[in-house]
């Protein structure tokens, strides 16, 4: 029987043994910049997990195909799909003879239209999902500690705000039974060698700080770090590499605060479009009712 409940944890705050920085999977400038988009997979020790990464070119977004290929209905989610790659990515879960049950978001984002309406209407049964903190209109609202699930493989969501007021992370499960090392779906929190701008949308330098430092830093070292966008060629990261190389992030308070306010980033060219329709999830029907997630 599928499982696709959310339940409430508590969230751990150590960390693990030190990285390997030799894995040729931290990270890669191999993506070809006349392609539209790409797609890579991922590696695990009990080939549970399908992974694949998607980039959609206009925006530089990734987004992330997860499925439990060992389970007889083969249940998958997308985080951060895009409405100009909808097609593209309900292709390749119907290719791969997925059933798709979520379509995530790490936050309402600012530089393109959400997926997961429109995948709505294509797809009967898909549910949207959003943290209950943004604010913004979808099938299930969720919260830190809640957790989702895909066949015998889980999310754990924690609250990263900063970027905006309701970005989370998404983490994969910590167990035996679940893919190693663990993966991190960061959103704009944290990108690679750098982070989300913090001056629209009741964006914070200071939260965003704290939101790394206390969310995704704590988590093992040898962690994936899978951010929504890049710009400079890379695909992955680790939380041990970002702790000693990110320009931004490896600052004192003080000194990232000084960093952020002194960006002089131009004003989003798609936030006035973008903003309104990823407050409803694209296209997401006003008159439904949200569903909490349920506590364990």
């Amino acid at each position: 029987m599928l499982r696709i409940s959310l339940l409430r944890i508590s969230l751990p705050c150590s960390s693990s043994p030190i990285f390997n920085l030799s894995q040729s999977h931290l990270h890669s400038k191999l993506r070809p910049q006349a392609m539209a988009y790409t797609t890579s997979s991922h590696s695990n020790n009990n080939n549970k997990l399908l992974f694949r990464q998607l980039f959609e070119k206009e925006s530089s977004t990734y987004t992330y195909l997860l499925a439990d290929v060992s389970h007889p209905d083969k249940p998958a989610l997308l985080i951060d799909p895009v409405d100009k790659t909808v097609e593209r990515d309900l292709t390749l879960v119907k290719e791969l003879g997925l059933k798709l049950i979520y379509a995530m978001n790490t936050h309402v984002h600012a530089d393109h239209v959400t997926g997961t309406g429109l995948i709505k209407t294509k797809v009967p049964g898909v549910k949207s999902v959003i943290s209950k903190a943004s604010n913004s209109k979808a099938d299930v609202l969720i919260e830190a500690g809640d957790k989702i699930h895909i066949g015998d493989l889980f999310l754990e969501v924690r609250p990263t705000p900063g970027h905006t007021l309701g970005c989370i992370t998404y983490v994969t499960g910590d167990g035996p039974d679940q893919p190693q090392p663990r993966m991190a779906f960061t959103g704009d929190t944290l990108l690679i060698r750098g982070c989300g701008r913090t001056d629209f949308q009741g964006g914070s330098s200071l939260q965003l700080y704290k939101s790394v430092h206390s969310q995704i830093f704590v988590l093992p070292k040898d962690t994936l770090i899978y951010p929504a966008h890049d710009y400079k060629g890379f695909t992955v990261s680790t939380v041990g590499e970002e702790m000693l190389y990110n320009p931004r992030l490896t600052k004192d308070e003080e000194g990232f605060k000084n960093i952020m306010e002194n960006l002089n980033l131009s004003y989003p060219k798609m936030i006035d479009i973008a903003v309104p329709a990823n407050m409803v999830c694209g296209l997401q029907d006003l008159s439904a009712n949200p569903v909490e997630a349920t506590s364990n």
